[in-house]
């Protein structure tokens, strides 16, 4: 080839055989994802899931290894072409969604469980990565683990594999991360996006308890009303995001559930409310914690009411190492082209527990588009509706990045 270098040329064949290898994997990879959509299953405790795992891992010269406080599974791939002195991490989450399917797919579930957020497309194709990776691994210069996660969806999984030694599976701390999320809606199939620096927000709750005393509806005065209190609490989380935080740094805060009293004419002891609270720094995710409490005990206080009011975290900022993300940018171009990556303009509003991994090591978080053909992205209904439907012809591309990333990686090429 003129104008094309011996070790171009050969980083060329590499990249051709990666993606070949992936694509031959179609029809298995498919059929995996099926089956586990088939049957999804909630938390932390997986069962079928985690039988379907470990049987589509079976054979591969792996180490594997099963969570103890949950369904897990941690498969260790020792690399032959080096000294062992680097290794990379890929993770897949498992667990679905309390969700009615309403896809209309030959192979929805039923009840009311559903993957609804593509963790089922997730796992495939992090076992079509452990496929392609042993295939190589004589040739890999480092050890790559796979985390095969449940619990995402609100019961921090992620920290309960980081506590049980995920990121140190190998006998040392990985040096890099890479998990790729699908979406049925926002982004065209096979296209690549992410951001350097904050991607997805910080998620936290902030659940209030306003105590009064009750009364007669006709004479306020003889009560301790907890009601008007609630709501100014409401009204002043509202205006209070405005005027503490930058509008280059925001915080959202949105009041998703509120109750009080149970006839017109009664006034009740309580009002309860809670809200998300929702963060894009790990400034601002420290400060409105602590903050949107201080303005529920002023209110309270100012109308001689008692209050318990409490902001949990669940979530932190999920935030890209810009490295990471270039290597997974050159990664997507010279395995897809250069239109199949985008750099998002802004983080996403939604949130992730594989923050708790980027947090100890370098990394990135990455969607994959994954609208189904007949669909437009701008209107499509959206991860975690019971329509999100994903097309899984995207799978052998996630494969192919999974893998050329870690390749790289390991190599200290990325």
């Amino acid at each position: 080839m003129i104008g094309l270098s011996v070790s171009g040329w050969c980083k060329k064949e590499t990249l051709v055989a990666v993606l070949d290898d992936a694509r031959s994997m179609h029809d298995d990879l498919v059929r995996l994802r099926r089956t586990l959509h088939r049957e999804p299953e909630l938390g932390l405790q997986l069962p079928k899931t985690q039988e379907r795992v470990l049987a589509a891992l079976d054979g591969l010269p792996l180490e594997i290894a099963t969570g103890s406080s949950l369904s897990s599974v941690t498969a260790v791939l020792r690399g032959g072409g080096g000294t062992g002195d680097r290794s990379v991490l890929l993770r897949g989450d498992m667990d679905a969604l309390p969700v009615a399917e309403r896809t209309g797919v030959d192979f929805a579930s039923s009840g009311e469980t559903m993957h609804a957020c593509g963790h089922d497309l997730h796992t495939s194709m992090l076992v079509g990565a452990a496929h392609l990776l042993s295939a190589r691994r004589e040739t890999l210069a480092g050890d790559v683990v796979f985390m095969f996660q449940p619990g995402e969806e609100g019961h921090d999984g992620a920290r309960h594999m980081v506590d049980e030694g995920v990121l140190d599976a190998t006998g040392r701390r990985v040096d890099a991360a890479l998990a790729l999320h699908v979406t049925s809606g926002m982004l065209p199939a096979g296209l690549f996006a992410t951001r350097p620096g904050p991607v997805m927000s910080a998620a936290d709750v902030l659940r209030v308890t306003v105590r009064g005393a009750g009364g007669h509806g006709s004479s306020p005065h003889r009560a301790q009303d907890p009601i008007p209190a609630a709501c100014e609490m409401v009204t002043a989380l509202q205006t209070f995001v405005t005027r503490r935080f930058d509008v280059f740094d925001p915080v959202v805060i949105t009041i998703g559930a509120f109750h009080a009293g149970t006839q017109h004419n009664v006034i009740p002891d309580t009002a309860y409310f809670e809200a998300t609270v929702r963060s894009f720094s790990r400034d601002a995710h420290s400060r409105v914690l602590a903050e949107s409490v201080r303005v529920c005990q002023g209110i309270a206080a100012a109308h001689g009411l008692d209050v318990d009011a409490a902001a949990d975290e669940l979530y932190p900022v999920t935030v890209n190492d810009a490295q990471e993300v270039l290597a997974v940018q050159s990664v997507v171009r010279d395995l897809h082209g250069e239109e199949r990556f985008a750099v998002l303009p802004n983080p996403v509003a939604g949130s992730e527990d594989f923050s708790r991994v980027l947090d100890a090591v370098p990394g990135a978080m990455v969607f994959l588009g994954a609208t189904t053909r007949e669909r437009d992205p701008a209107t499509a209904p959206f991860n975690h509706s019971p329509e999100a439907a994903f097309d899984d012809g995207v799978l052998p591309d996630g494969v192919a990045v999974y893998t050329e990333f870690a390749i790289r990686a390991l190599a200290g090429t990325g």
